[in-house]
């Protein structure tokens, strides 16, 4: 193959991954790669919550038309964005080294969580993350925030919000520490990431020689607790328009998942730890995992819990 072609969103965020794999692939491979970029759906919404428009598969669905159409190759997602199932014809060829997975809380006036006053404003608009915060704080006023990294930054200097709930993965990757007073990094006890969250996810035309290009970008334990923390959704069925987190943490010799599903304002949830040896774990595994822990929180009524999540919101 002469050369690639990555569709990208046009957001900073989003160009810093795709120019980050594209040094990567011409790094290893010698190819020449050149980036697409466009506007999806997502981007173009800014005035509605993203659970009252179709979830984070908004940010995707341009990106795999233009695949399935021929007109690029691959395209570079933040996991956390992308939907446990797949269009006929595209696959989810590599999930790369995973970035700190945490969410955090960014202020121009306050230095930890616990600093906020009665009543703060806070910007997101993660249902996951609005559960987890009313959960601990019911008090809070949770705004939602949509827009790039840099729209969202501008309205916390602006002074439209006390602060507003980052992923640290994207703070990192756009080095965001000097633009900014305070950033307090939530433990994963205290707020759950998202499935997915801090890794990138390259999708691609379901070809051979595609797939055996790409395969050098897979990092084994990513793999892993990326494909535990997608099942553990898949089995909830549950998306973007329902708040829930999980995270699973792989180490040489131990697996740790956590997980939390919600109503939206927190005043319900349903939350779990498991706690395993790390031997013999393989993708295969760690898929029955996800769906085992899944299948407790069912037990639990969790599906119910996110039907009436998803009609809240």
């Amino acid at each position: 193959m002469q050369n690639l072609i990555i569709a990208t969103r046009g957001s900073v965020l989003a160009l810093w991954q795709s120019e980050h794999i594209k040094s990567l692939i011409e790094q290893k491979h010698g190819i020449k790669v050149e980036l697409k970029s466009m506007k999806t759906k997502g981007d173009k919404i800014l005035d509605t919550p993203l659970a009252k428009i179709g979830g984070k598969g908004l940010f995707t669905k341009e990106l795999e038309e233009c695949m399935l159409r021929g007109e690029a190759h691959l395209a570079v997602h933040s996991l956390k964005d992308v939907p446990v199932v797949f269009p006929e014809g595209l696959v989810l060829a590599a999930i790369g080294a995973r970035e700190d997975e945490r969410d955090a809380m960014i202020s121009e006036k306050y230095a930890k969580f616990s600093d906020l006053p009665n009543g703060a404003k806070i910007g997101t608009t993660s249902l996951r993350r609005k559960m987890q915060l009313l959960k601990m704080r019911p008090d809070l006023e949770i705004i939602s925030l949509r827009g790039n990294v840099q729209t969202r930054l501008k309205k916390l200097k602006d002074g439209e919000f006390d602060a507003i709930i980052l992923a640290m993965a994207g703070i990192n990757r756009l080095n965001l520490r000097a633009e900014v007073a305070y950033i307090y990094t939530f433990e994963l006890d205290e707020m759950v990431p998202a499935m997915g969250q801090g890794a990138l996810g390259i999708e691609c035309a379901d070809k051979k020689e595609l797939l055996e290009i790409l395969n050098f970008i897979n990092d084994e334990n990513s793999v892993l607790a990326t494909n535990l923390e997608r099942a553990f959704v898949a089995r909830l069925e549950g998306g973007c328009q329902v708040p829930i987190g999980v995270n699973a943490q792989i180490s040489d010799d131990s697996v740790i998942v956590r997980a939390v599903v919600g109503l939206p304002d927190g005043s319900e949830f349903i939350e779990d730890k498991l706690c395993l040896a790390r031997a013999g774990l393989d993708a295969k595994m760690a898929q029955k995992i996800g769906a085992d822990f899944g299948d407790k929180f069912i037990a639990k009524g969790a599906k119910e819990l996110l039907a009436r999540a998803e009609a809240m919101a």
